[in-house]
């Protein structure tokens, strides 16, 4: 009888949607997976052994570490710490760099800035007197934000005249010695797009087509791939991620969001991992973000980013609609997270692909109508036909 075989494990931080998905996507790869998570409900538990307990446990990071072979994110806002201190027993990707300039609004702006990268105008705020102060020199509207520990729209106060500097001040002035505050400057922009990419251990960059994403309440709502841009924006794009990556010495994917004003480009942010705007390439794409992400972190060949026809992304919130609708078409995917419902989390995900535009916005239009989801997928299907 044979021996078995000893398999890679790798770790993950974070046990959410995020390493739900990059588990099941790393099964074919003959992979092993452990999630630490704070929680012991995590809906990646359903799929990967974990450990319960605090990112800033060492004896739970300790178990964890003496476990695996390498290790990753499933979100951001794992201490930049932790990760250094992980660093010294296991390979971790990406760097706790890269963590620590993601997690930080003000360092994030400073880097875009450096590589030359367009960005909104934004200040460091400490006091209510810089508030008022940044207010005056950016003009309005502007937003606060908390530097750290903000997402999908937390964390933020939108300042629409100089009179809201107080209603700003007493929303999130608290949080200045904590976890720090930016203002940032209001984009009036037409259209919101992301670059979701890969870059090797050896260094190679891959990008897949550029993506065109709506937001509803600050959190994603539709995904349509590809972006219809023109060739110099797409290129643009593409160069401002690879800037990103090299500089950050980079290893797995990540995603670069920005703003589209009158043909200009402006960063917003970088998220440092598998992203919810790139969920469309698990059926849309050759090789999906968290395959290659996953090949990524182990030194292991990227596979190829091209798409295969053209893909919408549907995030559902709070709770998931019947299947149903999806399911019957020929195109219709449909992920469900294994999440209990809840007013405003993200439960589910329903991809549809088609060979063409035309196809795809008649797809759109039938489950949008089905589901009771018009206002959905009316943008997306305004954008195809």
């Amino acid at each position: 009888m044979s021996e078995p075989r000893d398999l890679t494990t790798v770790g993950i931080l974070g046990g959410g949607q995020l390493a739900r998905m990059m588990a099941l996507s790393g099964a074919p790869l003959g992979l092993r997976f452990l999630v630490l998570d704070t929680v012991g409900d995590a809906c990646a538990g359903q799929f990967a052994p974990m450990v319960v307990g605090d990112y800033t446990d060492q004896s739970a990071l300790a178990e964890f570490a003496a476990r695996v072979d390498v290790a990753t994110f499933d979100f951001e806002n794992v201490p930049a710490e932790s990760a250094r201190w992980l660093t010294a027993r296991v390979p971790v990707f990406p760097n706790p760099r890269a963590l620590a300039a993601a997690q930080d609004r003000l360092a994030e702006k400073t880097l875009f800035r450096e590589q030359g990268i367009p960005v909104p105008p934004f200040a460091a705020i400490d006091t209510r007197e810089q508030l008022q102060a940044a207010v005056a020199q950016i003009g309005t509207p502007c937003i606060l934000k908390t530097r750290r520990l903000g997402y999908d729209g937390k964390g933020q106060f939108r300042i629409k005249s100089p009179g809201d500097v107080d209603a700003a001040w007493d929303a999130l002035g608290a949080q200045a010695a904590r976890v720090g505050l930016i203002l940032e400057g209001f984009v009036a922009f037409q259209r919101e797009l992301s670059v979701v990419a890969v870059r090797g251990r050896d260094g190679e960059f891959r990008a897949w087509p550029l993506t065109e994403n709506w937001h509803v309440d600050g959190v994603l709502s539709a995904s349509l791939a590809p972006a219809q841009v023109d060739d110099a924006l797409r290129d643009t794009a593409l160069a401002h991620a690879r800037k990103l990556a090299e500089a950050l010495d980079y290893v797995g994917v990540f995603a670069l969001e920005l703003f589209c004003r009158d043909g200009e480009l402006l960063a917003n942010e970088m998220a440092p991992r598998v992203h919810n705007s790139g969920h469309w390439t698990i059926e849309g794409s050759e090789t999906s973000q968290f395959q290659n992400h996953l090949r990524a972190v182990l030194g292991m060949p990227l596979g190829d980013t091209r798409m295969v026809g053209h893909a919408c992304m549907l995030n559902w919130l709070g709770e998931m609609p019947g299947p149903e609708p999806v399911l019957r078409e020929a195109g219709g995917h449909w992920h469900d997270y294994g999440k209990a419902p809840r007013e405003g989390r993200k439960v589910g995900h329903a991809t549809l692909r088609a060979d063409s535009r035309q196809e795809l916005a008649e797809a759109l239009q039938r489950v949008g109508d089905a589901l009771g989801r018009q206002a959905q997928v009316a943008p997306v299907i305004d954008r195809l036909v």
